[in-house]
């Protein structure tokens, strides 16, 4: 496939003006203001609908308010691959010159702290032709880049797969260098059979002991809604509730800086638009305690945030949440759900059982020094496994 001519500058990022060409097969790359007319969006929105996997973080709603918010200069590269004169792949690129706190110049796949998943968005049956025309451009043009760097890849999904496959065609030189299991919900059974499984009788017990007691202080409810009503007083509740507690105090919550408090609203309102919001939350006299942001993608779905009243933790109110969010077992279009958590999360895995193995992993590119220097680099760097042929 053909690969478009861009005119990078001296910093690396393209400027505005470069538009993606939809008539022409291949790669093309462009800043995301050329990727926010009607007629992109719509692209964008279809290739979603047909993705190989899921990722609520590069869609048409989740990318550009992100990119808004941490990228206001456009310096990010925003890259599409064309087939048949349809948007059938997309993956924002960063050219940075530091790696983990190192000095080395690689390029990546572009991810902000909020962000839980890096797949590029492929349509399903296009993932070898993605990699091969991508692999293809960073090798025409890796600038000062040493090699590509990718996070947040589903180890046990089809692109993974297909990109190992395309390596070892390649003879390329392919490393994961980084792995973690986080908490997937992924079963048959219903909210009532998998909740039986998760917990002992004795800690059922407990936790109704605890609904009790806190139904004693006030009146209790619970609500879950998948429309855009009163969106904008639920999302400043969630704000100011995550806020109150451990994650405002360490100031990591989403409401200590405003360009994560604007991105959460802009994501909530985005995914609520198109019918893919489903947020749940505990009250107290109609005070929230506890609540939760789903967004629905099917096959999957992905539990993007949560937060509890800290003053209440004696009667277990996330986990109270949790075991309602377990009636999304019951959803027929979601097949699972990403908990979005750190490994050996101490509540989240005290529920669900299931595991998603998340890797990082870079491949070289360039001509045979460059990837010979890459190769060195993998020697140095601990714990990387080789996946394509030297």
């Amino acid at each position: 496939m053909a690969t478009q001519p861009t005119d990078i500058d001296a910093n690396g990022a393209l400027p505005h003006a470069v538009a993606p060409a939809p008539c022409a097969d291949g790669i093309a790359v462009s800043s995301l203001n050329a990727c926010t007319g009607p007629d992109m969006i719509a692209q964008w929105a279809a290739l979603e609908a047909i993705s190989s996997e899921p990722n609520p973080f590069y869609s048409s709603w989740g990318l550009p308010p992100a990119l808004k918010a941490f990228d206001p200069d456009g310096r990010l590269e925003i890259l599409q691959f064309w087939a048949a004169g349809e948007l059938c792949g997309l993956l924002p690129l960063q050219r940075s010159g530091s790696y983990y706190g190192y000095p080395i110049p690689h390029l990546r796949g572009w991810m902000h702290d909020n962000a839980f998943c890096g797949a590029p968005l492929v349509a399903a049956g296009h993932e070898g032709e993605f990699w091969s025309a991508l692999l293809d451009h960073l090798d025409a043009h890796p600038s000062h880049s040493l090699f590509f760097h990718l996070e947040g890849l589903a180890e046990d999904g089809a692109l993974f797969r297909s990109l190992a496959d395309i390596v070892t065609a390649r003879r390329a030189t392919c490393a994961i260098v980084h792995r973690e299991e986080r908490a997937m919900l992924a079963s048959p059974a219903s909210a009532e059979e998998y909740f039986a499984a998760s917990m002992s009788g004795k800690k059922r017990k407990e936790l109704r002991r605890q609904y009790n007691r806190l139904s004693e202080l006030g009146e209790l409810r619970f609500e879950r809604r998948r429309d855009a009503h009163d969106l904008a007083d639920w999302a400043n509740d969630f704000l100011e509730l995550e806020a109150a507690g451990w994650k405002g105090a360490a100031g990591s919550a989403l409401a200590s800086d405003p360009r994560t408090a604007a991105l959460f609203a802009d994501m909530l309102n985005g995914a609520a638009g198109i019918g893919k919001l489903e947020r749940l939350a505990l009250y107290l006299d109609d005070r929230p305690i506890a609540m939760l942001a789903n967004f629905l993608c099917p096959p999957g779905a992905f539990s993007f945030k949560t937060a509890f009243d800290e003053r209440y933790s004696r009667f277990s109110p996330g986990v109270l949440l949790q075991r309602e969010n377990l009636d999304i077992l019951q959803e027929p279009s979601i097949e699972w759900t990403d908990s979005c958590a750190a490994a050996d999360h101490p509540m989240i895995e005290r529920i669900w059982r299931e595991k998603r193995s998340m890797v990082r992993l870079s491949v070289g590119i360039g001509g045979k020094l460059r990837q010979a220097a890459f190769r060195q680099l993998l020697k140095a760097e601990s714990g990387s496994e080789i996946m394509g042929t030297e």
